[in-house]
């Protein structure tokens, strides 16, 4: 069971706790064949650290090179590799196949199971997604994780679907509303809601995730840009221009700068000029990643110093 943190406790715990799956992505293209490590959680924590927010993961790694790539890459970030993370199994992959564009499609050799330990204490932010979410065994530890953690500190949730493994779009459409309500903030690219929601428009999308019981609903678009909506509130934020190197990671790069924003925002709640600061910062993030190979988001010092803008819209409810 998760404890509330102490006051005494807060030196050593971290801001943020990310539940999800570690993995190698195994990057093809003309150039040859390279591995990083990968996985959506674990790019979200990786970009938290970068940040210079106090992360923690809490995955499942074998005990093997790719293993031992992963904790190097997240300990380069000040990521604390939680107790538990480790297995038997070996650590997964992804092979990731680049287009022209820079876009990738992937193919997975993955098995998810995640020891029944719960972090000893709440963190201020609880993120999960992608295929921890979805895939059995471990996706009832993890929404077990949520139970405990709703209410208790905000969790925030990036589905990242991956319809290579998932069963029917309805069967997955049903894990990801009922683990919605167990949440705070829900960010999905633009696929992701089409593939759940296929008769539905994005902003429709967004008001769905708003009526299951999130606070926050944000909707990412690509070069089209990201939607960050409330019940009260829509705000497009336009995407920034930037040559793409790739997009691998710039999603997550996304979601780590949309928490860093939510831990930093003090007392205004979700208040418009709240949402593009955010939706800004976010897209500011995605703009730095995809200039680079690989998930490679950037430092805190990059992202204040980065000079791309575009002018956010309040949209009427």
């Amino acid at each position: 069971m998760l404890k509330t943190r102490a006051r005494s406790d807060a030196a050593v715990t971290p801001d943020v706790i990310v539940i999800g799956e570690a993995l190698v992505d195994v990057v093809a293209s003309v150039d040859g064949t390279i591995e990083h490590p990968g996985g959506s959680p674990m790019n979200v924590a990786y970009g938290l650290g970068r940040l210079g927010v106090r992360t923690a993961l809490l995955t499942s790694i074998g005990e093997d090179e790719r293993g031992a790539s992963i904790e190097a890459h997240l300990g380069s970030a000040g990521v604390e590799l939680l107790q538990g993370s480790k297995s038997t199994a070996r650590t997964g992959s992804a092979t990731a196949v680049l287009g022209s564009d820079g876009s990738a499609t992937y193919d997975f050799d993955i098995r998810w199971e995640l020891n029944p330990i719960a972090p000893a204490y709440l963190p201020k932010v609880l993120h999960t997604g992608s295929i921890a979410t979805f895939l059995a065994p471990g996706a009832t530890a993890v929404k077990t994780l949520l139970h405990q953690s709703h209410g208790a500190c905000m969790v925030t949730y990036d589905p990242n679907i991956r319809p290579a493994l998932l069963g029917s779009q309805a069967e997955a459409r049903s894990i990801f509303e009922d683990l919605v309500p167990l949440t705070d903030v829900v960010k999905l690219s633009d696929e992701d809601a089409r593939w759940l929601y296929p008769g539905l428009g994005l902003k429709d999308a967004a008001g769905r995730i708003l009526e299951l019981g999130a606070g926050l609903a944000v909707v990412t678009s690509g070069s089209g840009g990201s939607l960050l909506a409330t019940r009260e509130t829509q705000v497009h934020i336009p995407a920034i221009t930037s040559v793409v190197a790739d997009t691998i990671g710039a999603g997550d790069a996304y979601m780590a700068a949309l928490i860093y924003g939510l831990l930093a925002r003090g007392t205004d709640g979700l208040a418009p000029a709240v949402l593009e600061t955010l939706g800004h910062t976010a897209s500011k993030a995605a703009a730095i990643t995809v200039r680079r190979q690989g998930a490679n988001p950037p430092t805190a010092d990059e992202l204040q110093s980065f000079q791309g803008f575009a002018a956010p819209t309040v949209l009427a409810r």
